[in-house]
Parts: structure tokens; C-alpha cells; sequence
């Protein structure tokens, strides 16, 4: 079966980086290049020339340094204008940036030296509408929302209200980095339900996926150092 063709817009500043994510997005594999931009100050206008609002487009691949616009900037007008989601590159030593852009809105974020299968699959899974937390740094960008989150709130908020006190648990072991996986084994449920509550979580609290969960969280108190 032939897969569905993922549009997808590239954002880098080295020539080099985006030639090898074109050589591995590839359009017999299902991906096609929408267009190209070397700075995060090209993409409104990479857009509106392939269509306007998300331009037909399913993904963006950003960069975070750049030398005008850098990818925590874009991905918010990016956000802020409805467009589409955003999988964000990223090296070792930018869990600040990388914090930055989860709070900017973006979808996922995916090491520059991981393989060619997990950046394919990165990309695709973004593009349906779901997140991508790579693994080697998740830990540490979470550390530093601890680092940074507000007082703890009381257990029932204005924030928190709409949810059952089952889906504020699992609320709560997003926000700490869990899969659905380890919160069902945690809880003591299936991983079904588990995927339930949290459809329910995201509909109550109006957010479009995990990254955009674990910022609400940390920015409601919710989760804080030595306090899960």
C-alpha cells in the first residue's frame, strides 16, 4: 500500500541539514518537499505562496538557531496563526531552547543525529496529528519545567475542574513524561482507557497534543521539583 503523501516544509539555515533530510524524506517513501527556507523570517512567506494559512502543507521541520528568526519565534507565529504543527530539531545542548519551543506551541521535538527511520517516523507522526518527545532529551527539557513551574495550586482549580480526579492522574504523568504504557501499568488500567482519558483531558482543557499538556501542567501548578 502506497502511503500518504506528507507535505512537508523545511526550515535550516545550513544548506548541508537540509539536504540530508531531503535525502531521507523522499517522495517514494510518501514525503514531498513543499518548500525550503533558511531562516524562521522565510516561512510566512513560504506559505502564503503555496496557498495561504498551512498552504496545503502537513508538517514543518524547524530549526531552533537561526541567525534572524529563530525556530522558538516561528513556531509561535507558526501556532499563532493556525498553521501547521511543528516538529523542531535540536541538538544536546538546547533544553532551553527546546522548553521554549514546547511552550511556543510545537508538536514534538527529534535530535539532528537520530536515524533516518526515527525521523521518518517523527515526521509522519506529527503530520497525523500526534507528538514526537524524543527520549534522549525528554528527561531533561522536563527538568527544566520543574526547574521554572509555578507554586504548586490546590488539588481542585478553576484550571483543573472540567477533569475527573482519574483524568488529573494522568494528566499528571503526561506532564512527568510518561507513556501511555507506564501510566496504565502505574494506574493499575488499560492502555485503552488510558488513551481515552486523555482524548478526554485534551477536549476539556482544549489542547492538541502531549507537548501542549505538560506546558498546561507546569504552568498550573500541577506538577512541581520533589512533588509529583
Amino acid at each position: 500500500m502506497t502511503p500518504t503523501l506528507v507535505r512537508v516544509v523545511l526550515v535550516d539555515d545550513q544548506e548541508l541539514v537540509r539536504s540530508g533530510l531531503r535525502r531521507i524524506l523522499r517522495r517514494r517513501d510518501g514525503f514531498e518537499i513543499a518548500a525550503e527556507c533558511s531562516d524562521g523570517g522565510e516561512l510566512p512567506a513560504a506559505l502564503a505562496e503555496l496557498g495561504g494559512g498551512d498552504g496545503g502543507v502537513d508538517v514543518i521541520v524547524m530549526d531552533l538557531r537561526m541567525r534572524t528568526v529563530d525556530g522558538i519565534t516561528a513556531t509561535q507565529a507558526v501556532v499563532d496563526a493556525g498553521g501547521p504543527p511543528v516538529l523542531v530539531l535540536t541538538t544536546f545542548d538546547d533544553d532551553e531552547m527546546l522548553s521554549g519551543a514546547l511552550r511556543a506551541g510545537a508538536a514534538g521535538f527529534l535530535l539532528k543525529d537520530s536515524s533516518a527511520d526515527d525521523l521518518i517516523r517523527a515526521v509522519r507522526t506529527v503530520a497525523e496529528g500526534g507528538s514526537w518527545l524524543d527520549p534522549a532529551v525528554t528527561g531533561r527539557v522536563l527538568d527544566r519545567f520543574r526547574t521554572f513551574a509555578p507554586a504548586p495550586a490546590a488539588a481542585s482549580t478553576p484550571a483543573t475542574d472540567p477533569l475527573t480526579a482519574r483524568e488529573l492522574e494522568v494528566l499528571c504523568a503526561i506532564a512527568l513524561g510518561r507513556s501511555n504504557g507506564e501510566i496504565a501499568s502505574e494506574l493499575v488500567i488499560s492502555e485503552l482507557t488510558v488513551k481515552s482519558h486523555v482524548g478526554r483531558i485534551f477536549t476539556k482543557l482544549g489542547l492538541r497534543d502531549r507537548p501542549a499538556a505538560i506546558v498546561y501542567a507546569y504552568d498550573h501548578g500541577l506538577v512541581a521539583p520533589g512533588r509529583p
